[in-house]
């Protein structure tokens, strides 16, 4: 009976790209064909491999093709999780990390030799930069390619030494009943990117006007797709070759500057400039070993798996001649799907104030007819003066001309709005401009049509209350608005409107009433559309991005605690001022209340020295001089005591 096999796979890579579903070759006897056959039509429904092992971003969602996925395990649970395996895939081409648990895991694996159940295959997935450093083979002709032939006369770049030590590590372990493959890819290009992600994330962006090539860009490059990399792991499984080395690149021999500009022209502003190579370590998405990658020049031909092996290859030819396709999955892989919007209604129901709000949410291009035409004249040179003068003249009229057309179809098809996506403002007005806008081209269609309307009262309320200088950069003056509403009415009441047109594409409008009461950009009408339109289908901040917003985040923190501890501060010292005023107004009173009952104690004395004190004292000096005794103290005192005035009073 067939059973599926069981593989363990380091998952550095896309897990659903590694096996797709097919079909296994076991040998049955001829009187079983029919059976087979049958056993064939199922089998095509499931895979030919469970797939188990650990995962590089636990936080993504786990792939439909997994069957089991172990996060963070120990060695000891991993090592039971390996020998269930028949297959067990290592990829140290991405994360040099990997490199210690996939030299752990083969040693482990091969010490457990006498346990095997039954034989175990183990694929390591390395690099082509342990070739980096290679002599050329022939020093008359630089363009000779290395081949996996010559494996052994390859010298690994300084930053992959280890790589290279496991390499010769696992072909030498390889035994009968545990059989060991290195397989060293190109760098790996498709589905989301990797390596060449920062290309691809500043050609979508469009922030800058040319695209960096860092270096003369002539270098050499071998790249393999994602997709033919796992074809190569699969055709391994199926047919163990006798060779143990095998390269893994697709046919192209393209340069890094022509990698870049392929890129740059279908994704991008399509220029590219060169700058220094030492620019590069200027770039935080990029870690070393991704740097000494694009710096390898390699001509190389996998000859073992194009002559061994049937592949069915996916981009044989290389990133350039397939660079559509490879733009279009990495849209797919990171949802960078553009988002495609169109918002109508009457004049002056706050459509363009909800387009700001919207484009500013979903990193939106906001499109006019007007601003595209006004953009467009400014860049035509002086040889274009009568289209010049013909798009001048007819900007400012309600019919849209051949011309105009156009020029709007060229915006909508431009690399920003096919990237990021756009939203059309008040454009197209009527079903024949809508049809000739995306009738030849739906994929320029808007995906949302978003309809704003308001009672005429509410319109005219509106303008009324419009600053004059707006009204007249609007035309929104009485008779001209009043003019616009009614033939904005009568379009919307024929048989065939611009709404039945999304209608007949499957795209239902979303209508949305403005009472009186509401702002056009209310929260409660944001929310209703934001629901709508879903997530932001863009990048999220950048880590530079992410730490100046963390920075000025602790700026602000710093500055408002800088705040209060001033203002703190100040506090303290005006409460330390006022109790030094309340205290000096104490002690001052305090100093006033002594002085007064001193004055008031001596006035006392004063008092009651002359009633009670003087007298006697005078009349005791008189008789002191008339008896001038030896001892006049003496006799005065006792003259004193004799006559006290408490004593004795008169």
């Amino acid at each position: 009976n067939r059973k599926n096999k069981t593989c363990f796979v380091n998952l550095c890579v896309s897990p659903s790209l590694l096996f797709p579903p097919k079909v296994s070759d076991d040998n049955h006897d001829d009187d079983e064909e029919e059976e087979e056959q049958q056993e064939e039509d199922v089998s095509h429904h499931s895979p030919a491999f469970q797939v188990v092992g650990t995962v590089s971003d636990p936080s993504n969602e786990p792939s439909p093709h997994i069957l089991e996925e172990y996060h963070h395990p120990d060695r000891e649970t991993l090592l039971s999780k390996l020998m269930e395996c028949q297959v067990v895939i290592y990829n140290i081409s991405h994360d040099a990390e990997q490199v210690d648990e996939a030299t752990w895991a083969v040693t482990a694996l091969h010490n457990q030799i006498e346990h095997f159940s039954s034989p175990k295959l183990f694929i390591l997935v390395s690099t082509v930069m342990t070739w980096a450093s290679s002599l050329p083979l022939d020093p008359e002709d630089p363009d000779l390619p290395f081949t996996d032939e010559i494996f052994y006369c390859r010298r690994a770049h300084p930053s992959f030494k280890r790589h290279i030590d496991l390499e010769k590590a696992v072909v030498k372990i390889g035994k009968s009943i545990f059989t060991t493959y290195v397989v060293a890819s190109g760098l790996q290009y498709g589905m989301g990117e990797d390596i060449f992600h920062y290309f691809f994330k500043e050609s979508w962006l469009g922030k800058e006007a040319e695209i960096s090539v860092f270096g003369d860009g002539n270098n050499i490059v071998p790249t393999i797709h994602i997709r033919d990399l796992a074809s190569v792991l699969q055709n391994v499984i199926e047919h163990q070759p006798r060779p143990y080395y095998l390269l893994a690149v697709d046919s192209s021999h393209s340069s890094m500057e022509e990698l870049v500009k392929a890129i740059a022209s279908v994704l991008g502003p399509g220029k590219i400039q060169k700058r220094p190579f030492e620019d590069i370590f200027l770039i935080q998405d990029l870690n070393v070993l991704a740097i000494d990658s694009l710096r390898v020049n390699l001509r190389m031909e996998a000859v073992t798996i194009n002559s061994l092996f049937s592949i069915s290859w996916h981009c044989e030819t290389g990133l350039v001649e397939n660079v559509g396709l490879v733009v279009e999955e990495y849209r797919q892989a990171r949802g960078l799907l553009p988002l495609q919007v169109c918002i109508l209604g009457p004049p002056a129901v706050g459509k363009s104030t909800l387009s700001v709000q919207i484009c500013e949410h979903y990193k939106l291009h906001h499109i006019t007819l007007k601003d595209t035409i006004s953009e467009v004249i400014s860049q035509l040179v002086t040889e274009a003066q009568d289209l010049l003068n013909n798009l001048n003249d007819s900007v400012e009229n309600d019919d849209v001309s051949e011309e105009q057309m156009k020029l709007l179809k060229d915006k909508l098809m431009s690399n920003p709005c096919k990237n990021q996506g756009y939203l059309l403002d008040d454009f197209p007005n009527t079903y024949e401009q809508a049809n000739e806008l995306f009738g030849e081209r739906l994929v320029l269609a808007a995906e949302f049509v978003l309809c704003l309307d308001a009672p005429d009262s509410v319109l005219i309320d509106r303008v009324i209350n419009l600053p004059e200088e707006l009204v007249q950069e609007l035309d929104y003056e009485p008779e001209q608005y009043m003019n616009r509403l009614a033939v904005y009415r009568e379009n919307n009441q024929e048989d065939k409107t611009v709404l039945n047109f999304f209608e007949e594409l499957d795209v239902s409008p979303l209508y949305l009433e403005v009472t009186s009461g509401e702002e056009p950009a209310s929260s409660l009408l944001m929310q209703k559309i934001f629901s709508t339109l879903g997530p932001p289908r863009t990048y999220g901040p950048s880590c530079r991005e992410v730490e100046e917003e963390e920075r000025g985040k602790a700026e602000e923190k710093i500055r408002r605690e800088a705040e209060e501890r001033a203002a703190e501060e100040q506090r303290e010292e005006e409460e330390t001022r006022s109790r030094a005023a309340c205290w000096e107004e104490w002690v001052e009173a305090g100093m006033q209340q002594e002085e007064q009952y001193l004055e008031n104690l001596t006035g006392q004395m004063k008092s009651y020295l002359r009633e009670h004190v003087m007298p006697t004292l005078s009349q005791g000096l008189i008789e002191c001089c008339r008896a001038q005794p030896p001892e006049p103290l003496d006799f005065l005192a006792e003259y004193l005591f004799r006559n006290d005035p408490h004593d004795h009073p008169q």
